[in-house]
């Protein structure tokens, strides 16, 4: 893995390099906060491993939230003093996928980084759902149902992701308020059946197979299996 250390601390700093070094990782340093802003938005890394007070006018959770704005997903490790649990959520929820305070053993610190940079690597490998010929593409949005563009607004969209992660799975009302529309209750309109009703339009039209069926009295299931 190719590592970031942003630590001002020449001693951890020191420690972490030979500690990575030695376990097959190659690694850049920045010992301050100009310099790790820098490295980390110029260069592709695996992971980072950020320190939270640094020296250069910019601290470590100003680094981690300006590179979740500009969409930069890179896993980052805080490593930090700072022990507190206002501490320990304020870095997380800057952005950080996790928090290991100082004194740290250097065992733990590298089974944490291959555990963050592993989840990393699987959720990025999911980019695409299919079910028979219908086709998603999460990244560019783009639905195929065979050779046919399929063009779906937001709410659709999100509607067929959802049903498209548990096809062959009956899918309650219920989920959907919950999942798609984000409702912890039942507003008793028929928001669902209108959306199923389009989203149903478009990618079971001109086609022998349907891939949407309704469940009498359950719910609704996407399958390509007959």
């Amino acid at each position: 893995m190719k590592i970031l250390i942003v630590e001002d601390n020449e001693r951890v700093a020191a420690f972490l390099k030979k500690g990575l070094s030695e376990s097959g990782h190659t690694t850049n340093h920045a010992a301050n906060g100009r310099d790790g802003m820098f490295f980390a938005a110029g260069e592709s890394y695996d992971a980072i491993i950020m320190d939270r007070m640094l020296p250069g006018g910019i601290d470590g959770l100003a680094i981690i939230e300006t590179l979740r704005k500009t969409g930069n997903k890179v896993p980052i490790l805080i490593l930090s003093a700072l022990s507190g649990v206002d501490d320990r959520i304020r870095g997380l929820k800057s952005g950080g996928d996790d928090y290991l305070v100082k004194p740290f053993a250097f065992g733990e610190l590298v089974a944490r980084l291959d555990a963050l940079v592993r989840r990393s690597q699987e959720v990025r490998a999911e980019t695409t759902l299919s079910v028979g010929d219908l086709s998603m593409d999460l990244l560019s949005h783009k639905v195929m149902r065979g050779e046919r563009t399929v063009s779906l607004q937001p709410r659709e969209f999100k509607l067929l992701e959802y049903l498209m992660r548990y096809a062959n799975q009956v899918v309650t009302r219920t989920m959907l308020l919950e999942n798609v529309w984000d409702y912890d209750f039942d507003p008793q309109t028929n928001v669902v059946d209108v959306h199923i009703s389009k989203l149903r339009q478009k990618i079971d039209s001109d086609v022998h197979r349907q891939l949407l069926r309704t469940i009498r009295n359950s719910g609704y299931m996407l399958t390509a299996n007959d």
